[in-house]
């Protein structure tokens, strides 16, 4: 492709990726030559990167990294190109998503309470050991038995059964043995304690509810006014995106006509001021 062709789409289409940074060079009148003299590349592969041609360039990680570099040298936005490159070139893969920082739990020492659990498990197993081991048994009390008088007048003489063996011709009365029962110790309870961490505060900022639905590939990137970032995904066809965050929301739409937006049940028209091409950035509020 020769630079008058390319003239002519960015004519019809605006400046995509490359095609920004060969625009920016021109307006600052900077030569190939010395873009190619940053960059370290010769200037038939400084051409081939403002027409897009990024598999000169060999591996994807190369190609990015002197288009970034190439932007910063011209002044234009490092998200802009990056975003037309990824919207390019799927196979080089998104960009990761970069979430809040996560909060790194303080170092522990095992050691002391490692120690005070065993001293613990010691302290329940002597305890259940005391209360649950049994009581001597009461030694018994043996009183005298008598044998049923016999028939004749002569009254016999009283047996006396001594502590080795016990004779009785009769019931034994209830009060010849008496013995103190056993006493059941008592078993100790248990109470769980549960920590319940308190819940985080709600937002009293205004709310606004949007959702995007998309017609076709778009690369999309949605954080509110808190700065917590809602949506960051290549959106395809057929997806549809309710988001909800604090008023306003910050909208980047890769190629905004492959997508529509609702806001509080409403149909939202993207101004054509937030337009630069088929980018677009907007801040959203509620209507």
């Amino acid at each position: 492709m020769n630079d008058t062709t390319t003239d002519e789409t960015e004519k019809e289409t605006g400046p995509f990726g490359g095609e920004r940074l060969r625009a920016a060079r021109r307006e600052n009148d900077i030569s190939v030559a010395d873009i190619a003299k940053e960059l370290h590349l010769d200037e038939p592969k400084v051409r081939a990167l403002e027409r897009n041609e990024f598999e000169i360039l060999g591996a994807p990680v190369f190609a990015k990294g002197h288009l970034r570099k190439y932007a910063d040298l011209v002044g234009v936005s490092v998200d802009d190109v990056m975003t037309d490159y990824y919207m390019m070139n799927r196979a080089a893969g998104a960009p990761p998503v970069v979430g809040p920082a996560r909060k790194r739990m303080p170092e522990i020492a095992l050691g002391p309470w490692i120690t005070a659990a065993f001293v613990l498990v010691v302290v329940v197993a002597a305890a259940f050991w005391w209360f649950a081991r049994e009581p001597e048994a009461p030694q018994s009390q043996i009183q005298p038995a008598t044998l049923a008088p016999f028939s004749s007048d002569r009254a016999p003489a009283p047996i006396v059964a001594d502590e080795s063996e016990q004779v009785t011709t009769g019931p034994m009365p209830e009060s010849a043995v008496t013995s103190t029962p056993a006493v059941e110790p008592p078993v100790a309870q248990s109470v769980p304690i549960v920590n319940v961490p308190p819940a985080d505060p709600a937002s009293t900022a205004p709310q606004v509810q949007m959702i995007l639905t998309f017609s076709g590939d778009c690369w999309t990137d949605v954080s509110d006014a808190s700065g917590r970032r809602l949506y960051y995904d290549l959106g395809q066809a057929g997806r549809v995106v309710a988001l909800s965050g604090d008023e306003p929301l910050h909208v980047i739409l890769g190629d905004s006509a492959n997508v529509s937006i609702t806001v509080d049940g409403r149909d939202y028209p993207i101004p054509a001021s937030a337009r630069s091409g088929r980018l677009a950035r907007l801040d959203v509020r509620s209507q």
